[in-house]
């Protein structure tokens, strides 16, 4: 039987991370589980690596503003590009919302960030269509990482520091007795240990229930469609985002020719789902032709497209921290935030299990209760 410390169930950025902090600070005996035979062939490796402080709660700001700090001064290369997030109105009730929101992120220390006029938007984009746009807001230091070279970063980094990891070991069964976490039960025999950490992601939920806990996370199948554009668009296009719909287009990592979009489906209904659907294909290219010719014209690269799961939250709020049962902690819900939020949800973790509580951050707001408690929180521009 193998013994450990703490178990992190899941290897993506997320349990990586979790990792990576625990062993900075002096953490021994921490082992990381793994199904796959590699890492990030789940949420990690699907998703697009935006990274931005533009959001509407505190604590989700607060998380991007420590997050962005740390992968701008991270020693490991994250292939951080401050490129800009653009969100834009086309409604007065969405544009005052923005300049709420502003206000909120210039109060808790978001920098280079402030509204922008329809004439700014046509430079930041050209050729979009404005005609109906109000306005919006810019965060200049808002961008893009490379999703899996963070994952690596932390999972070297924890590894240098001690913690182990284990590939093609799924764990089936969370154990517990006397409400006290006792081990973990995989498909390659029992394993005991003091903590367990669930960063399982979209799969969180069926883990959670082994134990007894009903955590509300639901996955939720997101599609990115990749295209090429046969004629190169502006070289510093930043993430463009329409409030009002939540479709979304970015362009692909140092190029000036390939270029993602995508949308939140208001009619996907929660599964496992990762098939790519033709049908939504068509849907995002008719609503890129709404707003950019340009984007229309472009040919889609099937084989670079990308479908994930959100793992969603009713509110659309991750959830960290420890439950009623002793030694067992998640973080988990992060509803597409997961990658962009990995360093602050790391030092969380790691300070809740080693100290009691988040020291550099009061994340108690997002703990598992405040479903039971009704003391949800809210944020419109989810994507």
């Amino acid at each position: 039987m193998v013994n450990a410390g703490t178990v992190i169930i899941g290897a993506g950025v997320v349990g990586a991370s979790v990792a990576y902090h625990l062993t900075e600070r002096g953490a021994t005996d921490v082992l990381i589980l793994e199904r796959e035979t590699v890492q990030g062939l789940g949420s990690t490796g699907a998703a697009t690596g935006g990274v931005r402080a533009q959001f509407e709660t505190e604590i989700n700001i607060l998380m991007s503003v420590y997050s962005l700090s740390f992968f701008r001064r991270w020693h490991h290369e994250c292939g951080y590009q401050p490129r800009g997030y653009l969100f834009f109105a086309t409604t007065d009730d969405q544009l005052e919302y923005l300049r709420r929101n502003v206000e909120t992120q210039r109060s808790l220390g978001v920098r280079d960030i402030g509204l922008v006029n329809r004439e700014r938007i046509r430079e930041l984009v050209p050729g979009m269509n404005c005609d109906d746009i109000l306005g919006g807001s810019f965060g200049a230091n808002d961008g893009f990482i490379d999703p899996l070279a963070v994952m690596e970063g932390f999972t070297k980094g924890a590894l240098r520091s001690g913690s182990q990891i284990r590939f093609g070991t799924q764990v089936t069964k969370i154990i517990v007795k006397d409400n006290k976490i006792i081990g973990v039960e995989t498909d390659q025999g029992r394993i005991t240990c003091e903590r367990a950490v669930l960063c399982t992601g979209a799969w969180a939920k069926l883990l959670a229930a082994t134990a007894g806990v009903d955590l509300p996370v639901e996955p939720m199948r997101r599609q990115i469609v990749w295209a090429r554009s046969d004629r190169p668009f502006a070289k510093k296009l930043p993430m463009v985002i329409d409030l009002g719909t939540g479709f979304h287009f970015r362009p692909a990592r140092d190029s000036t020719h390939e270029l993602m979009f995508a949308y939140p489906d208001p009619d996907e209904p929660p599964s496992f789902n990762r098939d790519l659907d033709d049908r939504f294909v068509e849907t995002i290219r008719e609503k890129a032709r709404e707003r950019a010719p340009w984007l229309y014209e472009t040919n889609v690269i099937r084989e670079k497209c990308r479908v994930g799961l959100y793992e969603t939250t009713p509110d659309h709020h991750a959830i960290l921290g420890g439950c009623d049962i002793e030694g067992l902690y998640f973080a988990n819900g992060f509803s597409g935030h997961g990658v962009m939020h990995s360093p602050a949800t790391g030092r969380a973790l790691a300070e809740i299990i080693l100290n009691g509580r988040a020291e550099f951050l009061d994340v108690s707001m997002l703990s598992l209760d405040r479903f039971e408690k009704g003391e949800l929180l809210h944020e419109t521009a989810f994507i």
